[in-house]
């Protein structure tokens, strides 16, 4: 509680030893292939990695544990709920963990409920429309994620709308990852990376709230731009961020919050009722 205000982390990625994104979609898959196949992607990695030594400096962040130091999920959800108490916060969401099965039973092993973003493209889900699965009552009321950037499937055609009306009448929120994806050497274009895709699914369907993370990230002018338009788009603040580098200008995260603040305003949203 800060301020007599509730906080909730809305968007975290809990850190299994499984793979973190097994239901990604096809293009993170086929990056995942090439790289196995050709030097060369492994080279650009190799290439990026001053960007994430210098990310993990700049937030004095310590190198994350390998598979050989993995206390376990169990143990892993017991250290996020104490950092929860620790700072006082109420809940948090985890958008991915090992996949969606998994990250249902991980979410149920803490000293007390954690909550879960699932994935809308889950490997196990029988039913789809389009490489887009269609939530269910199973899923309760926890909000839905994707990533269009890592998947051929648009979010606009009208093969895809199945997916929409159900959150609709389920009241569930969808977070959509726009922008760049992935850490340094990460995909920087894709056609479904331009925010401004969801434009007419957002007009369609306004009784849906859809969540954009990370501002936008790197594509702010037309998170902006559907944000104006489209009332029942929000946006998340959560990651370091850093894209602010690598866009034309002298962009920094407070420009964002007065820009956001002044375009969605500060008024609640139902969303956060979903807690």
């Amino acid at each position: 509680m800060y301020e007599g205000f509730e906080v909730i982390d809305f968007h975290a990625h809990f850190p299994t030893d499984r793979p973190w994104f097994p239901d990604m979609g096809d293009t993170m898959q086929r990056y995942t292939e090439q790289r196995q196949r050709r030097r060369g992607c492994a080279l650009i990695q190799q290439k990026s990695q001053p960007y994430q030594e210098q990310w993990r400096r700049m937030w004095d962040f310590p190198k994350a544990e390998g598979k050989e130091q993995h206390p376990g999920d169990r143990e892993q959800a017991r250290r996020w709920v104490a950092e929860l108490d620790k700072y006082g916060i109420r809940a948090i969401g985890f958008v991915t963990g090992g996949g969606n099965e998994h990250l249902a039973e991980v979410v149920q092993l803490a000293p007390r409920p954690l909550y879960r973003l699932c994935p809308s493209q889950p490997l196990s889900c029988p039913t789809r429309w389009n490489g887009w699965s269609v939530p269910s009552r199973s899923w309760g009321c926890a909000p839905i994620s994707c990533w269009p950037p890592t998947s051929r499937s648009r979010l606009n055609i009208p093969t895809a709308f199945p997916v929409w009306e159900k959150c609709a009448e389920l009241g569930i929120p969808v977070l959509i990852h726009f922008g760049i994806q992935g850490g340094a050497g990460g995909i920087a274009w894709h056609e479904n990376i331009n925010p401004l895709k969801l434009h007419n699914v957002a007009k369609s369907f306004p009784e849906v709230t859809f969540v954009i993370p990370h501002f936008g990230c790197a594509w702010e002018r037309e998170t902006l731009q559907l944000c104006w338009a489209c009332p029942n788009v929000s946006v998340d603040t959560s990651g370091s961020n850093q894209w602010i580098r690598w866009v034309p200008g002298e962009v920094t995260v407070k420009y964002l919050f007065r820009k956001y603040y002044e375009t969605i305003g500060p008024e609640p949203h139902h969303l956060w009722q979903r807690f």
